[in-house]
């Protein structure tokens, strides 16, 4: 073969490599979610997989495996080949429940982490029937009323159960547990003062707080919202700890190529700083994060470490 023309086939191979390597084949990217269609999430989803499908020129499908608490999803996803052509939607119930039953993957083995999506605060809600007008005066009138106040959760081992257990814990106070089957019964039950404490969405509880059915004593995101600029965080109020979200975020299986995963977390954070979709998070209370997946990592191994102390010292166990 002739000096040039090896010169120009070596050429090629080394920019079809490099090409390959940050590419993604001629076919449609899958993003799995373990939810039925239809509600906030999945509406969130759809809009950032259409998004992300315009920046790639690529179709980017929704897949909802719905059940097992994400379980199915996730499954699927640590065994889909590594191209990136599937990735998940991982949830802090997905990741909550591979702490309290048995599934056939590992978080931090069996997935590569791509970016950290959306975060989702609680606001902490009280009947007005509880003498307390802020936090302390709350966490005051229960250290001296151990027992007698009701907290309302969506059942046990959930996200709300376990975030209120937090509470008390970080506050020395006790509380009695009353699980229900979904929060909509829950804030039924609140707002008639039957339970006096319930873990809210801030979408969900700002109505009834404005309509002067509930109290809001605090947000449990780290920072202040951007949405609720005057409410303080319940670790600002001197519970130190207490950052709680119901979050989601971006994952495929083990092994995607470096270059790979780079491609997807630039073009993915990207999507979430587009108005359209920080508008559509804040209607449904979520937040935009973004963050490399070193970071997201570090937020996995952070989250499985907190949750797994809790539900070992207190013997929590899931519906």
């Amino acid at each position: 073969m002739h000096k040039p023309l090896k010169l120009l086939l070596a050429a090629w191979v080394l920019a079809t490599s490099a090409a390959s390597a940050q590419g993604l084949a001629n076919k449609p990217i899958r993003m799995l979610l373990g939810l039925p269609p239809g509600g906030g999430t999945d509406s969130n989803t759809r809009l950032i997989a259409g998004k992300l499908g315009e920046s790639l020129g690529q179709v980017v499908v929704v897949d909802n495996r719905p059940g097992a608490s994400g379980a199915i999803a996730a499954e699927i996803t640590a065994n889909a080949p590594a191209d990136g052509h599937t990735v998940m939607m991982m949830s802090a119930t997905m990741l909550t429940n591979t702490l309290l039953t048995k599934v056939r993957y590992d978080t931090l083995r069996d997935y590569t982490p791509i970016t950290f999506l959306s975060s989702n605060p609680y606001v902490l809600l009280i009947h007005p029937s509880v003498p307390a007008t802020n936090f302390n005066e709350f966490v005051a009138y229960a250290r001296a009323n151990p027992g007698k106040l009701n907290y309302a959760s969506s059942g046990n081992g959930g996200i709300v159960h376990l975030a209120t257990v937090l509470l008390e814990s970080v506050t020395n106070t006790r509380f009695v547990h009353v699980p229900y089957k979904g929060l909509a019964v829950a804030y039924t039950d609140l707002l008639a003062g039957r339970v006096q404490i319930s873990m809210s969405s801030v979408i969900s509880g700002l109505p009834h707080v404005k309509s002067g059915k509930v109290r809001a004593l605090g947000v449990t995101s780290r920072t202040r919202m951007a949405m609720l600029p005057d409410m303080p965080t319940l670790a600002e109020s001197g519970a130190a700890g207490l950052e709680i979200a119901q979050w989601n975020a971006l994952l495929g299986p083990a092994g995607i190529p470096r270059a790979l995963v780079d491609r997807l977390h630039r073009e993915t954070v990207a999507v979430l700083r587009q108005p359209e979709v920080i508008a559509r998070m804040a209607s449904d209370g979520s937040e935009p994060v973004g963050g490399s997946g070193r970071e997201l990592a570090a937020h996995l191994r952070a989250e499985l470490n907190k949750w797994g102390a809790l539900i070992r010292k207190y013997d929590i166990k899931a519906d």
